[in-house]
């Protein structure tokens, strides 16, 4: 798959390097940008923010609030961030453009990897790969002679001795957030019991062994967690970690390097990565594979997409990486691989089971339904059944409205 290759360029080579300033212009075209708030985000926008005119809105709920944002006229921002599964509403409103002649302008030092095509057109540069892996207290895992986990089976058996140790509040810390999070909790547990979303009809297949097996999977982790789990989100998570309550997580790579910021982490040095388990034994990393990166808007003025793109390039160069090497898996020139990219590498090498990414109408319609449906079955008022009979039900209902399904 093109994300796999994508994943193996950014995480396992070097890329060529190039000399630049911190700005090589100044800006006169105000500009705006909505993104995640992660620190690979922070790098680019701080980048960006040097050439002037330039203002950043870094928010975790991103993207709840770009389609609307971008479906206005005039765009409210010339900029935003996404990822494969959150274009798919901008694609699908036509709110951002083709950026096939700014590349040829500005784009001299981009890679042929960056470059994501949809129908033949470039509609986003990607400058980063992201992939949750597994994040563990190493002392901890050494004071107690626990090998590194492998398999979920494996990582809860460490929780339970964890636990009985009692040397950290809780064994583990989970992205169980109602609504997205504990979607993508599902997304990423099913092709590793070896599910599959979707029947060549457009229906839904998660109703299914499979989908009763990633359940159970996901639900034993409550043992383990913070009896808040179903507010949990990647800052919350990070935030257990760096403050000594959790011993693991299968948390975003773009968040290890987090663990080491002195300036708010308690655990720097204590924590290392390793691939995302498996779900079985015998199976991939129940994991999927991502890439984050920019859009332009449509709704704005050639003049403002240009300004726009170009400021972008220059948020994307090898001076960033530079000063953010250890903040993401970059894509961008000059990146070299540390110890705190070794769980990505490792998992994006271990042949991760992504699901349809880049996102689909139809993955999109399902993510939803699964962030709907899942949190009455953690909370005991549904069983796992019952579950997926919902989840299906959703699912077919949003499709047709939309006109996937009949």
């Amino acid at each position: 798959m093109f994300l796999k290759r994508i994943a193996l360029a950014g995480a396992v080579s070097l890329m060529g390097s190039a000399a630049f300033a911190a700005c090589s212009y100044e800006n006169e075209v105000p500009i705006k940008s909505l993104s995640a708030g992660f620190e690979a985000w922070k790098a680019v926008t701080d980048a960006m923010a040097e050439c002037g005119n330039f203002q950043a809105e870094l928010d975790q709920e991103f993207r709840t609030k770009q389609p609307a944002a971008f479906e206005a006229n005039p765009s409210l921002y010339q900029i935003g961030g996404v990822s494969n599964g959150t274009i798919t509403p901008l694609l699908n409103a036509g709110t951002i453009r083709p950026l096939d002649d700014l590349v040829e302008k500005y784009g001299q030092n981009l890679s042929p990897n960056q470059l994501i095509r949809i129908n033949g057109e470039i509609m986003a540069v990607a400058m980063m790969v992201n992939t949750q892996h597994l994040m563990y207290r190493s002392d901890i895992l050494a004071d107690l002679g626990i090998a590194t986990p492998t398999t979920w089976d494996e990582v809860y058996a460490a929780a339970d001795k964890i636990k009985a140790a009692g040397v950290v509040d809780y064994p583990l810390g989970a992205t169980m957030k109602s609504g997205w999070n504990l979607a993508q909790e599902f997304v990423n547990m099913y092709p590793g019991h070896g599910g599959q979303f979707f029947n060549d009809d457009n229906t839904t297949a998660v109703n299914s062994d499979a989908g009763l097996a990633a359940l159970a999977t996901m639900k034993k982790a409550l043992e383990y967690t913070d009896p808040e789990v179903l507010v949990s989100d990647s800052t919350y998570v990070q935030q257990q970690f760096q403050q000594g309550k959790i011993a693991m997580a299968n948390l975003w790579a773009s968040r290890a390097g987090a663990m080491n910021d002195e300036a708010e982490s308690q655990v720097v040095g204590k924590v290392a990565m390793s691939a995302a388990p498996k779900a079985t034994a015998d199976g991939a990393p129940a994991t999927t594979l991502w890439w984050d990166g920019i859009v332009i808007a449509k709704n704005i003025s050639d003049e403002e997409a240009d300004a726009a793109f170009r400021l972008a390039m220059e948020g994307l160069d090898t001076e960033m990486v530079s000063g953010a090497n250890d903040a993401a898996i970059w894509l961008v020139s000059g990146y070299q691989p540390t110890d705190i990219a070794k769980g990505a590498i490792e998992t994006a090498t271990a042949n991760p089971a992504p699901p349809a990414y880049p996102s689909t109408t139809q993955m999109g319609l399902l993510h939803t339904a699964l962030g709907n449906e899942l949190p009455a079955f953690l909370t005991g008022e549904r069983d796992a059944a019952a579950t997926l009979v919902a989840i299906e039900e959703a699912y077919t209902t949003s499709a047709k409205e939309a006109g996937v399904l009949k």
